[in-house]
């Protein structure tokens, strides 16, 4: 039988998918929580194998980008679903790219969920309509190819940190933040999507899914 965990911030979600688990004897539910670092924690302090497949919602409340989420998951040796809404194809992109094998809408029966964890356990990507959507969005929806600098800066100064912390929290010099920033708001004006504010650009990090909504510039 399938180890399923269940990673989602609203437990109403993850007690509907542990019951429709448990009713098609597909899977069996190991771990049910609300973030990544309770899956990990979790893990730790029981000594359990990771689990075969997750099924992680896509934007947590815990400021975790779903990259990371994503990548921590594989790296622990767990195959992906991302259930969500899916009105947010960057980010669904994005856990695709970092090793997620589909995704599937929060809208769908639980009986197509639990099939599609069936397909994931067996290491298949999902060939769905979320999938394709993802996919063929990637070419209207431009990518500002930001450096991994440029992500950490725009990250945390779009969470809400003033630049100077986010140099000093990244261990670079306040001008190079400054630098960053401004090689940021330049990248997206070349690809249509202009951030000339501080809010504006709280909204292209949050569309690229570098931080969550619950996020706040400040």
């Amino acid at each position: 039988m399938t180890r399923v965990a269940l990673i989602d911030d609203h437990e109403s979600v993850r007690l509907g998918l542990a019951a429709a688990c448990a009713r098609s004897g597909v899977g069996e539910v190991v771990f049910s929580g609300s973030t990544v670092a309770e899956y990990v924690r979790w893990r730790s302090d029981s000594g359990e194998p990771p689990a075969d497949v997750v099924v992680l919602d896509l934007m947590l409340g815990d400021g975790a980008t779903v990259s990371e989420n994503v990548s921590r998951l594989v790296w622990n040796g767990s195959q992906v679903i991302i259930h969500s809404v899916a009105d947010r194809p960057a980010a669904v992109r994005q856990a695709l790219a970092a090793g997620a094998l589909g995704v599937i809408s929060k809208s769908a029966r639980t009986d197509d969920v639990v099939a599609a964890i069936a397909t994931v356990a067996r290491g298949e990507h999902l060939d769905n309509v979320e999938w394709a959507s993802a996919v063929d969005g990637d070419r209207a929806f431009a990518d500002a190819q930001l450096s991994a600098r440029e992500r950490d800066v725009l990250r945390l100064y779009a969470a809400g940190l003033p630049l100077k912390s986010v140099a000093e929290q990244l261990g670079i010099a306040y001008s190079t933040a400054k630098e960053n920033i401004t090689r940021v708001r330049v990248k997206y004006v070349e690809v249509g999507r202009p951030a000339p504010t501080k809010v504006d650009l709280l909204r292209r990090a949050m569309e690229d899914g570098l931080v969550s909504e619950t996020s706040d510039a400040r």
